[in-house]
């Protein structure tokens, strides 16, 4: 599998604040995820493309010089630069996820995928990632916000075992949208566990057919 999921460092900042900005760009104001890294309560991972790089200053994949660039404007002596100072690369971020963990109930804080990357098992993979995270962190419950109108996102919780719990009127701020409690029964009992494993089962499948 070429995706890892790992705990989000400092050295992600540029890359999740991008993906964030695609993937919420009407969110105001925008999350500071530096300042969630020092927060006790937040625990965030990211997903990781094993297969790319990316630039550490632009977010983007890291390319190699051309040559024949080089060859055709020696006078900027781009070999001699590539030697000295070789580009500096950071892991290629494709999405993040993350909960705040009070007593034991986990609440999902966002969950987010770079637009390239959608529609693949990205997101249902940092889903899963999320849920293990929170059953390694002692939480037994997990709740999470959902717009009204996002049905897909609501479909991807329920098939993990969210339930519709209620409503929160108003609770998006750029345009006063509804928001659709949702939330699980024990995260550790033995059904939830035994659902878990067959998604995990079947994404895993789903992600090899896709690389």
């Amino acid at each position: 599998m070429a995706y890892i999921i790992r705990p989000m460092e400092k050295g992600d900042m540029e890359q999740v604040n991008e993906i964030d900005r695609e993937a919420f760009p009407s969110q105001w104001p925008p999350p500071n995820y530096r300042q969630e890294l020092q927060n006790r309560l937040a625990h965030y991972l990211v997903a990781v493309d094993d297969t790319r790089t990316a630039a550490e200053n632009g977010g983007k994949s890291a390319k190699k010089p051309s040559r024949l660039a080089a060859w055709l404007a020696p006078w900027r002596k781009a070999a001699r630069s590539r030697d000295e100072n070789p580009p500096r690369t950071r892991p290629y971020i494709v999405g993040f996820s993350g909960i705040w963990l009070m007593v034991d109930e986990a609440h999902i804080t966002n969950i987010a995928v770079a637009q390239e990357y959608r529609r693949q098992g990205i997101g249902e993979l940092l889903l899963i990632a999320t849920i293990d995270l929170a059953r390694e962190l002692k939480g037994t419950t997990m709740t999470l916000e959902a717009r009204v109108s996002n049905i897909a996102a609501q479909n991807l919780y329920g098939k993990y075992g969210f339930l519709k719990m209620g409503v929160r009127r108003g609770y998006y701020l750029d345009n006063k949208e509804d928001a659709i409690i949702m939330s699980t029964e024990n995260i550790n009992s033995a059904p939830f566990l035994e659902r878990l494993q067959k998604l995990r089962e079947s994404l895993a499948k789903k992600l090899a057919q896709v690389l």
